[in-house]
């Protein structure tokens, strides 16, 4: 049984603190590499075949641990579930595809130096989630956090304008919120898995990525048979990249919250650290502009992160 035996880390050469870190350095590049796979693409498509890749990356490795026992390492090690597990988890990858489906389509559409920040905001619904459902009890510092994230929220908005994104009036970015919204459940729901019901980051991963491709592989089909209008879909590189760098910045985001003392409102504003990278990768990379008049508000985010996280 997955919930049976000590709580110990998955990664043991870090700790928790540092799991998160490295986390969101993975989670950087997957914002980039989704953002270039959706670019003038067909949403679906990328979203089934990133899903497809993870999945039969675990169950190439669900196989090798059936014919092989002991080929692999104890970290990669799938534990056996019984139904109810298995439910458990299935709900995991329902949360999720109802965030990237919101989500990817947004980034679709908006600049990635726009959507990553305003994705950053989840810890603070985490937070929040936290404080309600884990008795997490925010500082004073942390209160300071919140106050300039928002802050620094509101300033980003007026900054979007610039290229006509209208924070009140912008469909898209009320699909980001909607996605947003999505992934802080999914965070909670999370701590929930590995902190209490004691899921090993192998095991939530393998099932939750298999479950995720099957609910994809109905939306694909209706996309490949013209259910409805749809934009023309074009194979990129990115679409592998997006699903390897989430693999691992998930397995190890996984590992982390396994630690007994992890907080999920510390490790979601460390994770959401990832908008440096997406925010310089697409004004670098990906020819993004306005990127003077976003790295104030964008650096008080961050600030107001690392406030909440010191808390």
């Amino acid at each position: 049984m997955c919930c049976s035996g000590p709580v110990f880390h998955d990664v043991g050469f870090m700790n928790w603190l540092l799991a998160s870190l490295v986390a969101a350095a993975f989670l950087g590049v997957y914002e980039l590499c989704t953002k270039h796979a959706v670019r003038a693409n067909a949403v679906l498509p990328v979203l089934f075949l990133a899903t497809l890749c993870s999945a039969a990356t675990w169950t190439l490795l669900l196989g090798v641990q059936r014919l092989a026992p002991g080929l692999l390492p104890a970290v990669l090690s799938v534990d056996p579930l019984t139904f109810a597990q298995h439910l458990q988890l299935f709900l995991k990858s329902a949360i999720v595809t109802g965030a990237w489906v919101c989500t990817y389509f947004a980034v679709k559409h908006l600049p990635v130096s726009i959507s990553s920040p305003v994705a950053s905001t989840q810890p603070l619904v985490t937070l929040a989630g936290g404080l309600l459902l884990f008795s997490e009890r925010p500082s004073p510092l942390q209160m300071v956090g919140i106050t300039v994230t928002l802050a620094s929220f509101i300033g980003l908005s007026f900054a979007g304008r610039a290229e006509g994104v209208d924070f009140k009036r912008n469909g898209w970015i009320r699909l980001l919120v909607a996605g947003t919204a999505f992934n802080a459940l999914s965070a909670l729901y999370d701590k929930h898995l590995l902190g209490r019901a004691h899921f090993s980051a192998a095991t939530v991963q393998a099932w939750f990525s298999i479950y995720l491709a099957l609910l994809f592989l109905p939306m694909a089909a209706g996309w490949k048979q013209r259910w409805w209008p749809r934009g023309e879909f074009h194979w990129r590189w990115t679409i592998p990249g997006l699903a390897a760098s989430l693999l691992v910045a998930d397995f190890i985001y996984f590992s982390a919250l396994r630690d007994p003392s992890a907080l999920i409102s510390v490790v979601s504003c460390i994770r959401r650290g990832s908008v440096l990278i997406s925010f310089t990768g697409g004004l670098l990379l990906l020819g993004e502009t306005n990127g003077r008049r976003k790295l104030p508000a964008m650096l008080g985010m961050l600030g107001g992160i690392w406030l909440i996280m010191l808390g």
